[in-house]
């Protein structure tokens, strides 16, 4: 839409000068439009492997991918990754209808429906998740709900490790099946 627009500016300029003779005076420009917002490329069906010191990490697959090489991001649409343990193994499978991808990073900032499903039977839910690779952490600023065999958590936002067991919630809520926690000045007497 911009490149348009300046395409329309620039032609409507240079018609201006040439209707008013100034097309032969001054000098030409010598550089060429370079629209910010274009990808270097655009992949359709698009999917990779991502490794780490030659194991497999994850599986990333996307119906689109728009490719901004001098930013090193991939713009994914409709995506899907497979993730794998140190053991080569499944762990979890996230979705989502658009993340951007930093490859220098490793990080993924996830958007729309996402949906964490671990093979052990652990759920997360957002509309907003960010894996940061450098801090191996998880992280929401909107809404979530995460369900495990033992556990259901919500929350406004969240922060965590990538097992689930360290998290900062704001404005928790939840509830844990089975014997329970006891918290303290609950204690029977």
């Amino acid at each position: 839409m911009k490149a348009r627009r300046d395409r329309c500016v620039l032609g409507a300029l240079y018609v201006v000068c040439v209707l008013s003779g100034c097309a032969e005076q001054g000098t030409r420009p010598t550089a060429s439009l370079n629209v910010a917002d274009s990808a270097d490329q655009v992949m359709y069906g698009m999917w990779t492997n991502v490794s780490d010191e030659g194991l497999r990490r994850s599986q990333i697959t996307a119906d689109t991918a728009f490719v901004y090489q001098a930013a090193q991001k991939m713009d994914l649409r409709k995506l899907r990754i497979t993730m794998f343990d140190e053991q080569g193994k499944q762990s979890a499978v996230l979705t989502a209808k658009q993340g951007m991808y930093t490859i220098t990073t490793g990080s993924l900032d996830a958007r729309g429906n996402v949906v964490v499903q671990s093979t052990d039977g652990r759920r997360l839910t957002t509309e907003h998740l960010i894996y940061d690779k450098s801090l191996m952490q998880l992280r929401s600023d909107t809404s979530f709900v995460y369900v495990s065999t033992t556990d259901r958590l919500t929350g406004k936002q969240f922060t965590s490790d990538l097992d689930f067991k360290n998290v900062t919630i704001q404005k928790p809520r939840g509830e844990q099946r089975g014997a329970g926690v006891l918290i303290p000045g609950q204690e029977k007497p």
